[in-house]
């Protein structure tokens, strides 16, 4: 088993909070996808000929390119590797470039899911996140792609924006829980380093909302989406009738994937390997023949590490048969040892030899696993 990632760096406009590398430079794109199936025909091997069950188009705006693109770039993925017959084919799109002609042209290609970056439906939070659309277009393109065959559907949400009342924040919950979606990805506002919302936070233009805020912002957020039959199974995801995003879940799980396109990474297992994150370098490596990627071994304490960050964050959580299966007794151990204070707090609990986080646990799930990870003294 393993998945497929493709990082499509186009956007048309650069919106204030997003630290994923992207570029306006839509001129570039029939170079990049020159370059991208070189990168494909070069790296085929690297799955070691493991069917294929997920393949995402992430960005940057993969909705930006054509349907006839994005179509040409799955077939050639269809044809380099061995893709499941019911693989989970995903493509980020914003509701402003899918059209009903868009989507039925869409339709058409091997894309099954759509994850629409909605974030808002207020217009005035969207003029804030300098989002492209407005309120009533994201709540039209999602009954758009529904009446266009397109039934699972996810879109995302943005909660602790500076303003944002409470409210606010439930209409936005509301809103998307009376949609034909299936899965929700809800994540508080990060004011990352490059950004514009940085740079208004530094500059004294934005407010970050407090913690205890953002704490009933989010048990909001868990509350709403059980009320209206949506599963958390991750920290920031929640799905109904179990329409687990399969792409992401098995990053959760460890599985092995290939990123193709600039900055985007790949993990075997063993090692991790990140591209450069420059389109310009990005192409002329590829038509070159020179080096794009630079990479990482990983100890057997990095693959610990990187079990717990992933696993605990889950519903499935930390199992001590998974724990001693792949890295042994010892390592369980630790895990009891230190998960001990958490436990007695109430943010982590066990249960039939499993840690999981409770939902107080969650929201400072960074600070937990953080102490759990084995560090060499």
């Amino acid at each position: 088993m393993a998945g497929i990632y493709i990082h499509i760096p186009f956007c048309l406009s650069v919106c204030a909070y997003c630290d994923f590398y992207k570029t306006t430079k839509l001129s570039a794109l029939p170079d990049f996808m020159e370059a991208l199936f070189a990168e494909m025909e070069q790296r085929k091997e690297y799955l070691q000929g493991k069917t294929i069950q997920t393949v995402y188009l992430g960005g940057g705006t993969p909705s930006v390119c054509t349907p006839d693109a994005i179509g040409k770039i799955l077939n050639r993925i269809y044809t380099l590797f061995p893709v499941e017959k019911t693989a989970e084919i995903t493509l980020e799109a914003n509701p402003d470039d899918i059209t009903p002609g868009y989507l039925e042209d869409l339709f058409c290609t091997p894309v099954n899911r759509l994850s629409i970056g909605i974030q808002s439906f207020s217009d005035s939070d969207l003029v804030t996140l300098k989002r492209r659309h407005t309120g009533r277009q994201a709540l039209q393109c999602v009954e758009n792609a529904f009446h266009a065959g397109f039934d699972t559907i996810s879109v995302d949400l943005i909660y602790g924006l500076p303003g944002l009342t409470r409210e606010q924040w439930q209409r936005n919950l509301q809103t998307a829980f009376e949609l034909p979606v299936c899965h929700l990805s809800a994540y508080h506002i990060t004011y990352h380093q490059g950004t514009l919302f940085h740079d208004g936070l530094k500059k004294g233009i934005l407010k970050e909302t407090d913690e205890e805020e953002s704490v009933f912002q989010y048990e909001m957020l868990v509350r709403e989406a059980e009320k209206n039959a949506f599963e958390q199974y991750e920290i920031s995801n929640f799905a109904k009738q179990q329409k687990y995003a399969r792409h992401n879940t098995a990053y959760w799980f460890n599985e092995p994937y290939l990123g193709l396109g600039p900055s985007a990474h790949s993990y075997n297992g063993v090692s991790r390997q990140w591209n450069i994150a420059d389109l310009n370098a990005y192409i002329q490596a590829l038509n070159s023949g020179s080096g794009f990627f630079d990479s990482e071994t990983l100890s057997e304490n990095d693959q610990f590490n990187d079990f717990i960050l992933t696993r605990l964050r889950t519903k499935w959580g930390i199992s001590r048969t998974g724990v001693i299966s792949r890295f042994g007794t010892a390592k369980w151990n630790f895990l009891e040892k230190k998960t001990a204070p958490f436990r007695l707090k109430g943010v982590i609990k066990e249960r039939n030899g499993t840690f999981r986080l409770t939902p107080e646990g969650m929201f400072i799930s960074d600070k937990i696993m953080e102490d759990l990870f084995f560090t060499e003294t």
